[in-house]
């Protein structure tokens, strides 16, 4: 007996990702735009920098963590819901705005940056990890 081929239809909940995405990315790079163009850097105002590049970034990479999740995920397993791919993309996101923070001082180097990057990678390795094996 023919076994078929596991379905190759998206889940529903990437339409909502792609629109929250899109929202994202809207709200995010105008919002830095008008606080890079119309405002005196003071402290409030960093913070606010930090928030809305976090959102802005955040929003960007999101189709593409989507898109790299559909293409590298085995065809005998599920596709990663929606949250996964938003958890994916904030990674990113808090990796930006730490880099972004550690620049301030003037403390940011590539090793750092590597470390950084790996520790958030280990972190979602195990994360991801746990939840196949809940599956």
């Amino acid at each position: 007996m023919k076994q078929s081929p596991p379905s190759t239809k998206l889940p529903p909940d990437y339409a909502g990702v792609l629109f929250a995405a899109l929202l994202m990315i809207i709200v995010g790079w105008y919002g830095l735009y008008t606080l890079v163009t119309t405002q005196i850097p003071r402290v409030g105002q960093r913070w606010l920098f930090f928030v809305l590049l976090h959102i802005a970034v955040t929003g960007t990479v999101m189709p593409f963590v989507r898109y790299l999740n559909i293409r590298l995920t085995p065809i005998t397993r599920p596709l990663p819901s929606g949250g996964v791919i938003v958890r994916q993309s904030v990674w990113i996101g808090i990796f930006v705005v730490t880099c972004a923070w550690l620049q301030i001082p003037r403390v940011l180097t590539v090793p750092i940056m590597f470390f950084l990057a790996l520790a958030f990678g280990v972190i979602e390795v195990f994360l991801r990890s746990r939840e196949m094996g809940n599956e």
